[in-house]
Formats: structure tokens, sequence, C-alpha cells
């Protein structure tokens, strides 16, 4: 009996596995994540994102870096600003230029010898300031960055090709896409002077060059989530494309009016305070709300026409950019804050909602041509807000504070062009 039963296999008791309870993501958070989570569940949609983030990252530094380098090597701030703004008015007039070649022989065709000829700009700007060129040098080789493509636009044409049967998807898309935009911004700058100021001064143009360069050249390799080029014998005249869309360009411009003269007012007011540091944190907070805004209004179901939508965004955000003007007047600090934190959340539904109206206005093989149009006369309303924007504050009674009228006004103004256009259209349609 003892033999027997020291014979037996011993068996542990059976372990009793207790299961926990899986952590649900909040409601909230589900209904937000959801949708995005949707789109990127398109073939390819991942890797042509992740490479045009990578591209468009640089967007925000060159001008920033191309300010410290020239300021910080000439001693002169009006050349390195003069400088930057004649690439900026280069690019306005190549911009619509390189996109229509885009839209007709296709992204990867274009894009990638366009970006080797920005970066091949951008490098011989930082050999002229470095071995002390004359100072046309400078104009000349910043100039030549004009070519570089439309890295956003490029990748709206591609969900508005991959989504074309689907408006909500497509309308979560371009939310992602404003967001993007604003991160980029939001990052690039802060990225370009960490490395101008804790590295070398032709650090910032220079990772910019690379970063623009390795991204366009990941992007392009996408092949299979790339829109189809327009033949020339599909295309109707440019002065057309434009005629179409002038309300709403002039409604970009006004509203990148807001965007120039609250940056430059924001930075004098601060300075006019002692608190000059601070001035990157107030506008990084603007941008903070707008990516917010956009990502949460890229989750709701459109309601209406988009027409009508745009107006109303642009009503709200000419609203609420009154609130840093009456929290500069009452002392700032974090009044101030706050009223930047809510202008910044109303720009990203307009720039989203104008964004669907330029998709929908435009034929489908123009969408690079159309959207950088949009984005031409953005960057031509941030030029003249700025320039605006540091008259008033230089020149106005208690100009630090009543700077802020100018980006009251510019979105006042959209909101002028937007109603007439919305009440011209509606005039139009038949009864």
């Amino acid at each position: 009996m003892i033999l027997f039963l020291a014979s037996r296999p011993v068996t542990a008791p059976p372990v009793r596995t207790v299961r926990r309870p899986r952590r649900r993501c909040p409601a909230v958070l589900r209904r937000v994540l959801g949708p995005y989570g949707r789109i990127f569940t398109v073939p390819g949609a991942r890797a042509f994102t992740a490479a045009n983030l990578l591209a468009r990252l640089p967007m925000g530094m060159f001008s920033v870096s191309a300010i410290l380098m020239i300021a910080g090597s000439r001693g002169s701030y009006a050349l390195a600003g003069a400088v930057t703004a004649t690439g900026l008015a280069a690019t306005a007039v190549a911009g619509p230029w390189t996109a229509r070649l885009v839209d007709r022989y296709g992204q990867a065709r274009i894009a990638v010898p366009a970006t080797a000829l920005a970066v091949l700009g951008s490098l011989a700007l930082v050999l002229c300031v470095h071995l002390g060129a004359p100072s046309w040098t400078l104009f000349a080789a910043y100039a030549c960055t004009a070519t570089t493509p439309n890295t956003g636009g490029m990748a709206r044409a591609r969900w508005a090709h991959l989504l074309r049967d689907d408006p909500r998807a497509l309308h979560t898309a371009n939310s992602f896409e404003q967001a993007a935009d604003e991160v980029c911004f939001m990052l690039g700058p802060v990225l370009a002077a960490f490395l101008c100021t804790a590295l070398f001064p032709e650090a910032g143009t220079l990772t910019g060059a690379v970063l623009l360069l390795s991204g366009v050249l990941l992007f392009a390799a996408q092949r299979r989530t790339e829109p189809p080029a327009t033949p020339a014998s599909d295309r109707r005249g440019a002065g057309r494309l434009v005629t179409g869309l002038l309300p709403l360009l002039l409604t970009f411009l006004a509203t990148g009016a807001v965007f120039g003269s609250l940056e430059v007012v924001t930075i004098g007011f601060t300075d006019a305070h002692g608190q000059r540091a601070v001035a990157g944190a107030l506008l990084a907070l603007q941008a903070a709300g707008s990516c917010a805004a956009g990502l949460l209004y890229g989750v709701l179901r459109p309601a209406g026409p988009a027409g009508r939508r745009f107006l109303r965004c642009v009503a709200v955000m000419a609203a609420l950019t009154w609130l840093p003007l009456t929290a500069a007047g009452a002392g700032g600090g974090f009044l101030l804050a706050a009223g930047l934190l809510l202008a910044g959340m109303a720009t990203a539904p307009t720039m989203v909602t104008g964004m669907g109206l330029i998709q929908s206005r435009v034929p489908q093989g123009r969408l690079n041509e159309g959207m950088t149009l949009a984005v031409t006369a953005l960057l031509t309303g941030i030029a003249a807000g700025s320039a605006t924007g540091g008259w008033a504050v230089q020149h106005l009674p208690d100009g630090t504070a009543a700077g802020y009228g100018v980006p009251a006004a510019a979105a006042a103004l959209a909101l002028a062009v937007a109603g007439t256009a919305h009440a011209v259209r509606a005039a139009r349609r038949p009864a």
C-alpha cells in the first residue's frame, strides 16, 4: 500500500486563474480616436502619412533657422527678415506652378526633383552665409527654395483620392491634416531655435534640408496611394480656377493675416512687459488649442451644406479673435493665455472646412494646384499680417495692447468676405 501510494504522481492543486478586467478607454476617448483609427486602416495610409509628416516638419523650421543664421553672422535682423520675405514671395509665385506640374505629371515625378532643387538652395544659403558672400547671394539662394512642394497639399490630395466615396471619412482626414500642420508649425520653430543655438547657426537649415529630402523620397515611394496624373488635355486655364476660388482665397488671405499679426503682436506685448521668453509658450498654447479643436472637429458629423458651415466657422473665429484684445487691455497674464487658447481653437475648424470646400470646387485632377493656391493666400496674409502687426505695436498708442486689434480686424474682414460670397452664391441658386 505504501509502495502504491508512493508510485502515484503527485499533482499540484489546480491553479485558479483570476481574469483581470480589461481596461477600456473612456467613452469620450473612444469616440475621438475611433474615426481616426478607421481612416488609417486604408492600405498605405500609415506609410504615406508618416513620410509626409517627416517632410512637413521642416516647413516650420526654415524661416526661423534662416533668421537666426543670417542675423547671427551678419548682425542684422533687417537683412534676415528681407531674405526670408523674398523667399516667401518667391514661393507665392512658384508654388502654384509646381503644384500644377504635380497634378499634371504625378507627385513622384515632380516632387522629388523640385525638392532636390529646394534643398540645393538651402545648402547654397548655408555656404553663402558661412563664406561671407555678398548679401545679394543670400537673396538668390533663398529664392531657389521656392520650388519646395506643398507636402500638406499632396497628403490631402491622397486622402481625397482614397476617400472620394466617403465624405465623412474625408472630413476626418482633413481634420487630421490640419492638426498635423499645427503640430509641425508648433514644433518646427522650437527645434530650429534649439539646433541653431545649442549646436551651430547652420544646424537648423541643414537638419531641415535632410528631413525634407528624406521625407519626400519616402513619400514619393508610396506609389499605390498616389492619385493619378491628369493629362494636359483635361485641364482648364489657371485664370478660371483662381476666379472660381477667389472668395475662398480672399478669406484665406484675411485668415493668414490673423495668424501673422497674432504672432508679432504677442511677441511685442510680452517684450513690453519684460517677459519675452513667455511669447513662445503663449504661441504654443494658441497652436495647441487649434490642434485639439481640429481633432475634435474631425469626429463631429458634418451638418448642413459646407458653404454654410464655413460661414459659421469664420463667424466664430471673428468673435473669438476679439478675446486677446480684451484680455490684453485688462492686463494680460492668464487672461491673455486663455484668450489666445480660445482664439486658436476657432481657426482649425475654419481651415478644415475651407480646405474641404477647395476640394469640392476644383476638378479632381487639380487638387494640388487648388490647395497650393489656398496655402499661397495664407502665406501672403501671414506676411501682410506680420508687417501690419509690427507697425501697430510700434506706432499705435499703447500699441502693445492695441496691436491685438489687427488680428481682430483681419478676422472681421474674413467674415465680411465669406458672408458676401455666401450671399451671392445663395442669390444665384434657382428658386
